[in-house]
């Protein structure tokens, strides 16, 4: 893949990850903009606050989807492993600062996640630990935290035993600094004990 290439798939994940289901979605069946209820975040918690279950679950897919297709793509492509990794970091900043929403975002992990996994698939085991807090405490950001720390680490592990390229566990690296940057205001509402607990509904009310 030569430099051009690999700069137009960068790219084209950036805009893949900048796509913002949470209010496609949202406008598009119920009518309203999740900006404007709960969190005001756009991603899979805040829809099932705000939209229901069901919308929430499509939204946590597509944007999983957006991170892990552009991934999988340039995988399958060959593409340089320095490139994939750059990619991956690229949805997830897509879906953080979206030109569709005037660089303005959600907070990273389905996409950021959904990109992780394509380079390393082990992390989907993340996916029933974030379950197993969630249960236990009813906080999906500190699920999200815990998972993102956890990952993070077999990134590393993997690098260092394996012949999994380093530049892909300093990708997901990136990605996880985004994360928990994004994360900082949940950090601080749940060392105060103010964070919302999951399952509050808090769907708009007719006028």
């Amino acid at each position: 893949m030569t430099a051009i290439y690999a700069l137009l798939g960068i790219a084209a994940a950036y805009l893949s990850g900048s796509v913002p289901w949470g209010v496609v979605l949202g406008k598009l069946l119920k009518g309203v903009d999740i900006r404007q209820y709960g969190s005001g975040n756009t991603g899979a918690t805040n829809s099932m606050r705000v939209l229901g279950w069901r919308i929430a679950i499509a939204v946590a897919v597509l944007d999983l989807l957006k991170g892990f297709i552009p991934v999988i793509i340039a995988r399958w492509l060959d593409a340089p492993s320095w490139a994939v990794a750059l990619m991956a970091i690229a949805a997830t900043v897509g879906h953080c600062w979206s030109p569709f929403m005037k660089f303005r975002g959600g907070k990273g992990m389905a996409t950021g996640g959904g990109a992780a996994i394509g380079l390393l698939p082990w992390l989907l085991t993340m996916l029933p630990l974030m379950i197993i807090v969630v249960l236990i405490t009813r906080y999906v950001s500190l699920a999200s935290l815990i998972a993102t720390l956890t990952g993070t680490t077999i990134a590393f592990i993997f690098a260092a035993t394996t012949d999994f390229p380093w530049t892909w566990a300093i990708s997901i690296g990136v990605i996880g600094s985004i994360i928990i940057g994004k994360h900082w205001g949940n950090i601080l509402r749940l060392l105060s004990g103010t964070e919302r607990r999951f399952g509050v509904s808090e769907a708009p009310t007719a006028r």
